[in-house]
C-alpha cells in the first residue's frame, strides 16, 4: 500500500465577483481533482482557532503536529530546511528580499527574484562595511539562498517578544509604517534601513528596473522563533518517505520530523516550477521502497499574494494536469493499492492577498474503492466530514481511524 499527500498551497479561496461569486476551485474544470473527490470529501480546520494563519502552522498541523504545542516561529522551520538547527538561546528570522518603491511595499518576494541575482545581492549586502557594522552589533549570521528567502540567526537568550510584520500581509501599504517593534526593534530597523540604502541602487536592481522588473531593494526580517523539536514522523505513524517541495519551510518540517526532502532541479515556488521533476522524485521514492511521499506546490499561494486571478487559476490547472494526472496514471504501476490525500494548507484570498484561517476542502481517494467523481470545491466539501483539527488528517490518510 502506498500513501501520497498533495498540498496545493493557498489554493482555497472565497467567492469572487469576477467569477460570479464562485471560488477558483468552484469555477475551474478540474477532472483529476474530481476523481480524488470521489472518495472522502470534507473540510478540515488546518489552522486552529487563535493560531496565526500561514503555511508554517497549517502544514505542521497537516503532518500531525498541533501548532499550539509545536510551533515556535516560522523561521525555525525554514532554518532547519537549509541545515541550520538552532542552539538553546538562539533566535532565527526569515529574511525576505522585498521590493519597495515610493515608500510602498510592492512585492514580498523582490519581484520574484531568484538565482544568481538573489544570491549576489545578499552576498554583496552582507559584505558591505556599512551593513556589516550594523549586523555585528547583534552578531547576525545570514544563510543565503538562491531565492528571495534567507535565514538569519542571532544569539539572544534574554530577548523578549519580537513583533515583526509579515511582508506578504502589507502589500500596497507604506512599508515604514510596519518596521519592527518589541525586542531589538532598533537594531533590526537599522538593519533594514541600511539594506535599503545599499541595495536600492545596486547594479542588479538598476538593471532590473531597466528590464521593467521590480527591484529587490530591502531585507525584511520576520517569523522570529527559537529552537524546536518534533516527534519522529516514522515512529508516530509507522510510515515514512520523501517530502518533495521547493521551499525551505517544508524542507524544515520534513527535516525536524525525520523525513528525507530531496531537492529537485528547477523546482521553484513560482508558476513555472519543474512539475515533472517533482512528480518523478515522488514516484522514485515510492519505487525505492518508501510507502509514503508528499508533494507541495507553492504556486497558487504566490499568485494569490500577487493578486493575480488568472495566474492563480492557471496554477491550480497545472496542479490538476501536471501533478495529479500523472500520479493517477503511474501509481498503479508501482502498487495498485494506494491512497491520496489532497488539500489546500490554508485559503489565500485574492480579495485581501493574505492568508485566512477558515477550514479548507480535502479529499482522500482510495484506489480500492474509488467512488464516483464529483466536484472538488469548498462548497461541495461542506457536505462531507468536518474535521475540527488538521492533525486528524494524517491518521485518516493512513486508514488508522
Amino acid at each position: 500500500m502506498k500513501y501520497v499527500l498533495i498540498i496545493g498551497d493557498g489554493m482555497a479561496d472565497t467567492g469572487l465577483a469576477q467569477l460570479n461569486g464562485k471560488t477558483p476551485l468552484e469555477h475551474l474544470d478540474l477532472p483529476h481533482f474530481n476523481i480524488l473527490a470521489g472518495g472522502e470529501h470534507g473540510t478540515a480546520r488546518t489552522v486552529p482557532e487563535g493560531v496565526p494563519a500561514g503555511s508554517d502552522t497549517a502544514i505542521l498541523n497537516i503532518f500531525g503536529y498541533d501548532p499550539r504545542k509545536y510551533y515556535s516561529g516560522r523561521s525555525v522551520l525554514e532554518a532547519a530546511g537549509v541545515g541550520v538547527l538552532l542552539k538553546e538561546g538562539e533566535v532565527s528570522f526569515r529574511v525576505n528580499l522585498c521590493a519597495v518603491e515610493d515608500g510602498i511595499m510592492l512585492s514580498h518576494n523582490g519581484g520574484g527574484i531568484e538565482g544568481d541575482e538573489a544570491e549576489t545581492l545578499m552576498q554583496d549586502l552582507i559584505a558591505h562595511p556599512d551593513f556589516a557594522a550594523v549586523a555585528g552589533k547583534i552578531a547576525l549570521q545570514i544563510t543565503v539562498s538562491r531565492t528571495f528567502r534567507h535565514v538569519g540567526v542571532i544569539d539572544a537568550p534574554e530577548a523578549g517578544e519580537f513583533i515583526l510584520k509579515e511582508p506578504h500581509n502589507i502589500l500596497g501599504e507604506p512599508w515604514q509604517d510596519y518596521l519592527p517593534k518589541g525586542a531589538l526593534c532598533n537594531e533590526l530597523t537599522d538593519l533594514m534601513l541600511a539594506s535599503y540604502r545599499i541595495l536600492d541602487q545596486h547594479p542588479i536592481n538598476i538593471a532590473r528596473r531597466q528590464r521593467g522588473q521590480l527591484p529587490a531593494n530591502v531585507i525584511w526580517p520576520w517569523g522570529a522563533g527559537r529552537a524546536a523539536q518534533l516527534p519522529s514522523f516514522p515512529e508516530k505513524y509507522h510510515h515514512a518517505g520523501a517530502v518533495i517541495s521547493a521551499v525551505p519551510l517544508v524542507w524544515g518540517i520534513a527535516n525536524l520530523a525525520g523525513l528525507p526532502f530531496p531537492q529537485v532541479e528547477g523546482a521553484t515556488g513560482d508558476l513555472d516550477t519543474n512539475y515533472e521533476g517533482k512528480v518523478n522524485a515522488l514516484l522514485q521514492a515510492l519505487k525505492e521502497g518508501d510507502d509514503f511521499a508528499a508533494i507541495h506546490v507553492e504556486a497558487p499561494d504566490e499568485m494569490a499574494h500577487a493578486g493575480d486571478l488568472e495566474k492563480k487559476l492557471e496554477a491550480i490547472r497545472r496542479l490538476d494536469r501536471l501533478v495529479i494526472a500523472p500520479l493517477l496514471e503511474k501509481l498503479p504501476e508501482i502498487d495498485p493499492d494506494f491512497r491520496i490525500l489532497l488539500l489546500s494548507d490554508h485559503p489565500t484570498l485574492l480579495t485581501t492577498r493574505t492568508h485566512d484561517g477558515n477550514p479548507v476542502p480535502y479529499a482522500i481517494y482510495d484506489s480500492r474503492k474509488p467512488g464516483q467523481p464529483r466536484k472538488f470545491s469548498e462548497s461541495m466539501a461542506t457536505q462531507g466530514p468536518a474535521l475540527e483539527n488538521g492533525d486528524l488528517l494524517m491518521p485518516r490518510l493512513f486508514d488508522q481511524v
